[in-house]
């Protein structure tokens, strides 16, 4: 699923390879997924873009967008695999496909559940706008966001929700904040509440940290890029890494089902 690594990763990727290009044609999808959701109807897309040249590209939480030079912009959420193709031999299953001309095509295709929109910049939708609005990690003023989030935690949230649940921190979900976690020595059941003063300061830092790195290195080893390729950052609580020693003290690393979702995590590092 696509997190703030990888939809920056995405971003500068479509930045380097697409803007510049035209729209030649857009192809709705070769079979109904019920759990991809478009904004407006995918038989819409091409009457508004064909013909519109990609002027750029940006990223914001789980968000990453293109706009073109007619006001029109396309963004696609965590769910949704964006891929190039650089030649006319592209999938027979996908769930969108625009051809550019000069040969490429991008490719939209969906696993679990995902969301493709196509908006004048007055999309209707909380969780656009809250990646949209949201105030950067890297950013002086985190740490008063931080800060702020804490205080407002009920006393038995969780380290996993409070770093991945109401959009406290857009673009931090299930997937990095394995290793956010485990960087800051925190197991993912541990109340926020029960956390000491250093033990805060160091999750705020993991936040940072990890992030940036995950971003170098363009996104997570268990992700891929628009060229298909998994990202340079090798996760150390996934599952790559669950019934493995871990590198820092050797104990077994654990995958527990948890609020809907897996957890990976050190018992030895992460009491």
């Amino acid at each position: 699923m696509l997190e703030l690594p990888e939809t920056t990763t995405l971003a500068a990727q479509l930045l380097e390879t697409v803007v510049g290009s035209t729209v030649e044609a857009v192809f709705t999808p070769t079979k109904l997924h019920k759990f991809c959701f478009f904004h407006p109807e995918a038989a819409l897309f091409e009457q508004k873009i064909k013909g519109a040249k990609i002027d750029g590209a940006e990223s914001f939480g789980i968000i990453a967008e293109m706009s073109f030079d007619n006001g029109m912009k396309l963004c696609v959420n965590d769910g949704v695999n964006l891929r190039l193709y650089k030649s006319a031999e592209v999938p027979d299953s996908y769930q969108l496909l625009i051809r550019l001309q000069g040969g490429k095509s991008l490719i939209f295709s969906v696993g679990m559940y995902g969301g493709i929109s196509l908006h004048d910049d007055s999309y209707d939708n909380k969780f656009y706008w809250a990646s949209k609005d949201a105030i950067s990690m890297f950013s002086d003023a985190f740490r008063a966001l931080f800060d702020k989030r804490v205080l407002e935690s009920k006393p038995n949230l969780s380290a996993k929700a409070f770093l991945a649940t109401e959009q406290r921190f857009p673009g931090i979900g299930n997937g990095v904040l394995q290793d956010i976690l485990f960087e800051a020595g925190i197991h993912p059941k541990r109340k926020i509440a029960a956390l000491s003063k250093e033990e805060k300061n160091k999750l705020r830092q993991a936040i940072i940290s990890v992030l940036k790195e995950m971003i170098r290195l363009g996104g997570r080893d268990t992700e891929k890029d628009l060229f298909d390729r998994p990202g340079g950052y090798v996760t150390l609580m996934s599952k790559n890494t669950v019934g493995k020693p871990c590198a820092r003290c050797g104990s077994v690393i654990v995958k527990e089902s948890y609020m809907g979702g897996s957890i990976y995590y050190c018992p030895g590092c992460q009491k």
